[in-house]
């Protein structure tokens, strides 16, 4: 079953109204490191600062109200949105989604991270993991590439300068002050953030994290000319795509501890390879992306249109795969007939069952549960980010 063009902007407006509403500000399912309440029981032991994080995230309930989490704006999330005004301006010419689409690039330009080779972004929350801590305002590789390639999206749509300036100088923070770990082949992979930058260690062994980077990289060289971004772009790029896996996935990194497939960081690999292709025009390993995409569509979501989390079960279902699961059936869809016909069952699956009658989004369902807490980039920008790329081809 497809949805109607009308039905999906319905859902979208009710979307934008409600994100509007509550002035660009929700949770983040990492954010339980805020909570200044609990903190002093973890004596500032790292595991359990991950306890207390994962225990916050994974409740089935939003308990952050009541241990003094307060809703917040994220830059990754307004990245998301303002990608996603951009396609409902392409789409509609409305004037309203243009300067909403000014406003988040606007505040991004004011909130970024100070003290590096040029415009980067981080977490507005301090967050550890089994690959390590992330101080709040670290910028990390991935922030910085999701956000930087907007500012070029809209700098390619409506020829504004700065854009491009600014992701230019995005560009700069990743060569400069990014760490790289070197095969012996010569490809490379970046590293997460500017820590260890002298010392990369395996934790930063990531494939999407290392991808999105070359794609900025080769986007930006593009347009600058600039030889040492398409260089070390083809380095990054060939690094992930030696590592792919016979079935056609990636798992999330390479280290022993991140050897897991899943649905959005693989949406993350298959979206950065695309873009470094058709930046550089070097098709060389298009046969892998195709390859990896048809593993993608076959793999993460039911027949129904229900995404899938990971290539070996279903539960959780989390809004995120919904959301970069529609955003790259769009943008890859001249692999596969069938890619749009995929993407309006998923809209259609998630607004009936993950959407509230306010407009936002639900973070997860598991089996007899549904966590309902709105987040703000995992969630509601990224869902208006994927239906608005939907909407503008439909």
């Amino acid at each position: 079953m497809s949805i109607s063009k009308k039905n999906l902007l319905q859902s979208i407006e009710k979307l934008d109204n409600w994100i509007t509403k509550n002035d660009w500000k929700a949770y983040d399912p990492f954010d339980g490191l805020s909570s200044d309440m609990l903190n002093i029981l973890t004596f500032n032991n790292h595991y359990l600062r991950i306890a207390l994080q994962q225990t916050v995230r994974r409740f089935p309930v939003n308990v952050r109200p009541f241990i003094g989490i307060k809703k917040n704006t994220s830059s990754k999330g307004m990245g998301f949105c303002a990608l996603g005004y951009l396609k409902l301006y392409q789409a509609t010419k409305n004037n309203e989604y243009l300067e909403k689409m000014h406003l988040c690039l606007d505040w991004l330009i004011q909130n970024f991270s100070e003290g590096y080779s040029g415009y980067c972004w981080g977490n507005h929350f301090s967050y550890e993991a089994r690959g390590g801590k992330i101080p709040l305002g670290v910028p990390t590789i991935v922030w910085t590439s999701l956000i930087a390639n907007v500012f070029l999206d809209a700098f390619e749509y409506l020829n504004e300068r700065k854009y491009f300036d600014i992701a230019k100088s995005a560009g700069d923070f990743i060569v400069n002050d990014i760490g790289r770990h070197e095969e012996p082949d010569g490809t490379i992979c970046f590293m997460y953030t500017p820590q260890n930058k002298n010392n990369p260690t395996e934790d930063g062994l990531v494939h999407n994290s290392n991808v999105l980077g070359a794609s900025l990289l080769a986007r930006t060289s593009q347009h600058a000319k600039d030889e040492n971004f398409e260089s070390l772009a083809k380095k990054s790029i060939n690094y992930t795509l030696k590592y792919q896996l016979p079935d056609g996935g990636w798992y999330y990194g390479e280290p022993n501890k991140f050897r897991w497939v899943d649905s959005f960081h693989t949406g993350y690999v298959l979206e950065s390879i695309y873009g470094y292709m058709k930046a550089t025009n070097d098709m060389e390993n298009e046969a892998k992306l195709i390859k990896g995409y048809k593993y993608f569509k076959s793999t993460f979501f039911g027949e129904n249109g229900t995404p899938r989390y990971y290539n070996h079960k279903t539960y959780p279902i989390d809004i995120q795969c919904a959301s970069q699961g529609i955003q790259t059936l769009v943008n890859l869809r001249e692999y596969d007939a069938t890619s749009i016909e995929t993407a309006e069952k998923v809209a259609l699956w998630t607004i009936k069952n993950m959407q509230h009658p306010e407009g936002y989004f639900y973070f997860r369902k598991y089996p007899g549960i549904t966590n309902k807490t709105p987040m703000f980039h995992w969630g509601q920008a990224t869902m208006l980010s994927g239906l608005a790329h939907l909407y503008a081809i439909i």
